[in-house]
């Protein structure tokens, strides 16, 4: 767990505008990790509930018949950006990074990019 809180600490340090991420199992809705949030917002509580969103879109995927991976998915609010990143390989089926930004202080693109990088050194 020490290197998840690591990368979690990681990504909010790193992240322009980042305010919370989260390491979360889709496959329970457990938040496995999570840093920052606020009294007002609970980031286990988004984690479990973002969890329903990724089994729905993988659902939706499967009726539709469609092959690709998904790699983020993307909710925008007025003033935040929700990022979900589901995690490759590396014993990380069935985990997703979540991770929100601050709309005025991020940069999507390279949150993103930044997000992909630390999936990749994430030891699970």
């Amino acid at each position: 767990m020490a290197n998840t809180e690591t990368s979690l600490k990681e990504a909010l340090a790193s992240i322009e505008g980042a305010t919370g991420a989260a390491l979360v199992d889709y496959t329970s809705g457990m938040a496995l990790g999570t840093i920052g949030g606020s009294k007002g917002f609970d980031l286990t509580v988004a984690a479990a509930g973002n969890t329903d969103v990724v089994r729905a879109k993988i659902r939706t995927m499967e009726h539709l018949g469609l092959k690709g991976e998904i790699e983020d998915i993307l909710i925008t609010l007025s003033d935040q950006y929700h990022l979900i990143r589901l995690m490759k390989g590396r014993g990380g089926n069935g985990l997703f990074l979540y991770l929100v930004l601050d709309a005025k202080r991020s940069n999507l693109a390279m949150a993103r990019h930044q997000l992909k990088r630390i999936e990749a050194d994430l030891e699970v």
